[in-house]
């Protein structure tokens, strides 16, 4: 059976494409709440026998639908098929004896899509039928770049469909920053070690941001110099020195400067390190924090390399002293 689900999220996974909405199918093994009726969703009915009575109706903004024959709008809002098809066959059974109905959603227009973006390999929007995690959502996204920090920021936009009043007012309690609405950080190590609360359920409307990395700036004396993203267990010298291909020949390891920022400061803190007493062991490697510009100076050439220089041709002068 373990086999049988990998394979199944594997060929999940292969049909995921970019810029297209994807469903969420059901799942066997989840139990399912049934799907609440909403406005803007489209609900046909069918009578055996009795094609008169057959209709096509689309929830209004007050959650009702009107069919044929009955007088008075029925309240669909919040009602599974279930319950709807029970309510309208007990309906129709002032005009038909036994009426046989068939009813069922069959356009779902209710619910807005969960969004997947920032540092994802496909970002996109993803339409729920069933309960869906954040673990799952992320894998139907392809999982984070390499330029992930791992930190996940979620944000719910409206409070869960068929709410009571006090799940409204908690939500509405919980609105925060520039958007208005609640926002949660998620940790992707966490999800990595299966822990239970990194791993919430989401709804409808949810937009879940894969937060790119912050970055360090490694310049002068290095192989390949460039930006690069501290990950989400932190970013010590050797590591960003290491994602820079290494120091070049001729660098000055033994006085490397990093500018830190300072609050309330004009102007960067400078920290001066030992590059080659952290390699030997006798300095602590310093973590890198966010922004930090690592300065990675040149060598004064010394005599001997100015007759190697002079040795293979390479245009120079021999100093005088």
């Amino acid at each position: 059976m373990q086999f049988r689900g990998l394979l199944i999220l594997i060929i999940g996974l292969a049909s995921v494409s970019a810029g297209v909405a994807q469903v969420v199918p059901p799942d066997p093994g989840v139990p399912q709440r049934g799907y609440m009726i909403g406005a803007g969703d489209e609900i046909t009915g069918k009578v055996l026998g009795e094609e008169q009575f057959d209709f096509v109706a689309t929830v209004d903004e007050n959650g009702q639908i009107e069919i044929p024959f009955v007088e008075k709008a029925i309240d669909a809002k919040c009602m599974s098929e279930r319950d709807l098809r029970a309510e309208v066959t007990r309906l129709l059974q002032k005009y038909l004896r036994a009426p046989q109905l068939s009813l069922r959603v069959t356009d779902r227009k209710s619910r807005p899509p969960v969004s997947i973006t920032g540092e994802v390999k496909v970002q996109q929007q993803i339409t729920l039928i069933r309960r869906a995690h954040l673990l799952e959502l992320i894998a139907f996204a392809g999982g984070e770049t390499d330029r992930s920090g791992g930190i996940i920021q979620v944000y719910r936009t409206r409070p869960p469909m068929c709410s009571d009043a006090a799940a409204v007012a908690q939500w509405k309690a919980e609105a925060e920053g520039d958007f208005g609405v609640p926002s949660r950080v998620y940790s992707i190590a966490g999800l990595k070690q299966g822990k239970g609360e990194a791993n919430p359920e989401f709804f409808p409307g949810d937009v879940i941001v894969v937060l790119k990395s912050s970055p360090v700036y490694i310049v002068g004396e290095v192989v390949k110099p460039g930006e690069f993203g501290i990950p989400e267990e932190g970013l010590p010298l050797t590591q960003a020195l290491a994602m820079a291909s290494g120091v070049a020949r001729g660098a000055k390891t033994k006085s490397i400067k990093i500018y830190r920022r300072k609050e309330g400061a004009p102007q960067p803190e400078m920290l001066v390190v030992d590059y080659n007493a952290i390699r030997k062991g006798t300095l602590k490697d310093p973590v890198l924090s966010p922004f930090d510009i690592v300065e990675v100076g040149k060598s004064p050439k010394k005599f001997t390399d100015y007759l190697i220089e002079f040795a293979v041709g390479i245009p120079g002068r021999i100093p005088l002293y």
